[in-house]
């Protein structure tokens, strides 16, 4: 299975905002995670129409987005793996004892908030943060990710757009 993972697109009403780079990704994704900072829900639509969509809400996403069913974490099981997502993960320091106390069967906790790519598998807990597609920051580059889910593995990658 392809899970297709973005976060803080903010979009903020620009029509098809994203990357050209991102859409070949998203237009063959099984499933689509966001993890919050969408800004504009017709994203989410648009996004919808190519994949079933999960997304949980950021600190920049208003009752718009909210209402478009977006709560502040969520857990989902695809291809065998659970998968938790939450916007803020907080502070590098202690995020991953933080994300196994939240959700302690997780096999991967998906998080945005910093713009900075994450893809850290340890101790059966993948860390994955797919970065922003449209505001790099303090990353190197702008990003989205791919998780591969089959059986129950999972496996991340994230690159450039």
């Amino acid at each position: 299975m392809k899970v297709a993972v973005l976060a803080d697109t903010h979009t903020f009403g620009r029509s098809r905002p994203l990357p050209s780079g991102a859409w070949p990704y998203l237009d063959t994704a099984d499933h689509i995670l966001h993890a919050g900072d969408v800004c504009d829900p017709a994203l989410l639509d648009e996004l919808r129409g190519l994949a079933q969509v999960t997304v949980v809400a950021g600190n920049c996403d208003g009752p718009d987005v909210r209402a478009w069913g977006a709560p502040e974490a969520v857990e989902v099981e695809l291809g065998g793996v659970a998968i938790a997502m939450v916007h803020d993960a907080g502070l590098r320091p202690g995020r991953r004892t933080r994300m196994r106390r939240a959700w302690p069967d997780a096999r991967v906790v998906v998080y945005g908030h910093s713009h900075i790519p994450d893809n850290e598998d340890e101790d059966g807990l993948l860390l994955f943060n797919p970065g922003s597609p449209t505001w790099k920051r303090q990353a190197p580059f702008t990003s989205m990710g791919l998780l591969w889910l089959e059986d129950g593995s999972v496996e991340g990658d994230i690159f450039s757009v």
